[in-house]
């Protein structure tokens, strides 16, 4: 046995273990991050955020995402905003503005305070094919889809790193939001699985979301399903540039200005306990 450190933290409620691969050097299996993200017998998290050098002259850190099932993600919003923290926190960098290369891209992360993080994406992909969608129904965005017999459900597809399918409904907190999401997979109308939100607008500057992450299932908040819900809301619902968005963990906000443009997000990052845990050598090979 080993002990690897780690961060625990958390952006509205989706929490993350942060571990920096910097100063240490490690590999973690798919079936070491199941362990470690179990909530009885591991640490617990939504995302497991790796801290690794960078791979560009023009990136200061390269960040990887893990799912608690071990899948390697392209996207996290919220992450990107502890990661941010941890970096300014752990003395890692000095910088306040920090780029961060991952599989797909890059983000930018900026420190407005010390628990306040905007984070910046690059434009997102409105083409629904690049999130991997391809259509049952053949209609053009927005899609509808019949998941109930009594109802019908309009959606608009995004990617920003990771697919998005966003729902436009009422009644939230009555939704059985996991099975709805089940039925995008159950369809096999998104190629490698698709973070399904489901979105109530409030006003043109409020929304009240929940999401449900591949990977994770539904999440207390979701950085990147904040962004997209934004995008799709600002074509199809009729939003500001600017939205502030309620998710059950807490607020986010959003700003896009329209097609090609970046998006920005702007919340908390808190850091809530830091150890270290035993981990098999068997399971670091």
């Amino acid at each position: 046995m080993s002990l690897l450190p780690f961060t625990k933290m958390h952006g509205i409620g989706n929490d993350f273990v942060v571990i920096d691969f910097v100063t240490q050097s490690g590999v973690l299996r798919p079936e070491t991050i199941r362990h470690l993200a179990d909530r009885h017998t591991g640490i617990g998290f939504d995302q497991l955020l790796l801290i690794e050098p960078p791979q560009s002259p023009d990136a200061d850190f390269f960040y990887r995402i893990f799912n608690a099932d071990g899948t390697e993600s392209s996207q996290c919003g919220n992450g990107a905003r502890c990661v941010g923290k941890y970096i300014f926190d752990k003395r890692l960098s000095v910088k306040t503005t920090l780029t961060l290369q991952t599989r797909v891209g890059r983000m930018i992360t900026r420190r407005l305070s010390s628990a306040q993080f905007e984070v910046q994406l690059e434009p997102p992909a409105l083409d629904p094919k690049a999130a991997g969608y391809h259509s049952v129904i053949g209609s053009e965005p927005p899609f509808a889809a019949g998941f109930d017999p009594a109802f019908e459900w309009s959606f608009g597809v995004v990617d920003l790193g990771n697919p998005h399918a966003v729902l436009i409904c009422d009644h939230l907190d009555t939704l059985d939001v996991s099975a709805l999401a089940q039925q995008f997979c159950d369809n096999h109308i998104f190629a490698s699985g698709v973070n399904v939100g489901f979105m109530s607008v409030v006003s043109p500057t409020i929304i009240d979301l929940r999401v449900v992450e591949r990977g994770a299932g539904e999440t207390l908040a979701c950085g990147s399903g904040a962004c997209a819900a934004v995008i799709i809301g600002r074509q199809f619902a009729g939003l500001d540039q600017t939205v502030t968005v309620r998710l059950p963990g807490g607020e986010l906000t959003i700003t896009w200005s329209g097609p090609g443009s970046e998006v920005l997000m702007a919340g908390p990052a808190e850091r809530i306990f830091e150890g270290r845990i035993k981990v098999p050598r068997t399971m670091e090979q």
